[in-house]
């Protein structure tokens, strides 16, 4: 059975991707393992408390967590796992991944602000640090309304077979039309000098079966661009394949990475390759 592991502190955007979550756990029938990593509260941090008080804030934790876990797979129909640590998330998602044998984290997606744009979130740090498959879903975002896929990739240096596959196999579950999307700062030249730019043919045959269209843009405003065709296109979700070549040069650097992964209206799927 494929595990999906989410992560929450409680709060309303972390809350959200857990219910989205448990929907996606529901429709492809998915075990789901909820994470909290548990850090004392800054006035508990600043004072000194015996060990029995410590560890009685960390059993209340536990137990918040174990209820919601119930609640969740009663809920839902699904089963539903829980773990809470005693450190901060990042440390711990590694080491969760492996010893579940997980297939997907899910994260919250906070909205864009100043400093997130200069600090990150846990979600923006997980997509670059993390050579996994992360689902950030933004507050409001419902797991049901998934019906227009984009998919924003480097046509010239191909996509790999296993990620249509994923792409198609996702699209199909649920029935959603998926437009592949290309942004080059000179794509006539790059027609001219690569006929193999029709390796949007290869992306096709990998797509088969499922509605696609193909479109590319002459820009060299990645970012905007993609913001842009979310709207044009009405996109329920964004996939991306993140690395540090071609295309996607562009958004090696951190700030322009956490950009995409703040302040969407839509959820975004980073694939790895």
């Amino acid at each position: 059975m494929v595990t999906i592991i989410v992560a929450t502190d409680f709060s309303d955007v972390a809350e959200n991707a857990v219910e989205y979550a448990a929907a996606a756990a529901k429709h492809g029938n998915a075990r789901l393992v909820l994470f909290n990593s548990y850090v004392l509260p800054i006035h508990a941090a600043n004072t000194i408390l015996p060990a029995s008080s410590i560890q009685k804030l960390m059993d209340e934790n536990e137990n918040r967590l174990q209820e919601r876990a119930l609640f969740l797979s009663t809920t839902y129909g699904i089963k539903v796992g829980f773990e809470a640590r005693f450190s901060f998330v990042e440390d711990e998602l590694t080491d969760l991944i492996d010893r579940h044998k997980a297939e997907l984290l899910v994260l919250g997606m906070k909205a864009r602000t100043l400093e997130q744009d200069l600090m990150g979130n846990t979600t923006t740090a997980a997509i670059k640090k993390l050579k996994f498959p992360v689902l950030a879903v933004p507050i409001g975002a419902k797991f049901g309304e998934i019906k227009k896929i984009l998919f924003a990739c480097d046509v010239l240096r191909g996509v790999p077979k296993k990620i249509l596959s994923r792409i198609k196999e996702l699209a199909t579950s649920l029935n959603a039309e998926v437009e592949v999307f290309h942004v080059n700062d000179a794509i006539e030249e790059l027609k001219a000098d690569h006929p193999a730019l029709s390796s949007k043919d290869g992306i096709g045959s990998g797509l088969s079966g499922v509605s696609y269209y193909y479109k590319n843009v002459k820009s060299n405003q990645v970012i905007k661009e993609i913001e842009k065709e979310i709207k044009e296109f009405k996109a329920d979700l964004l996939i991306m394949i993140p690395n540090k070549y071609g295309f996607w040069a562009s958004l090696v650097h951190r700030s322009k990475t956490r950009v995409m992964a703040s302040g969407l209206d839509i959820p975004l799927f980073s694939i790895p390759i």
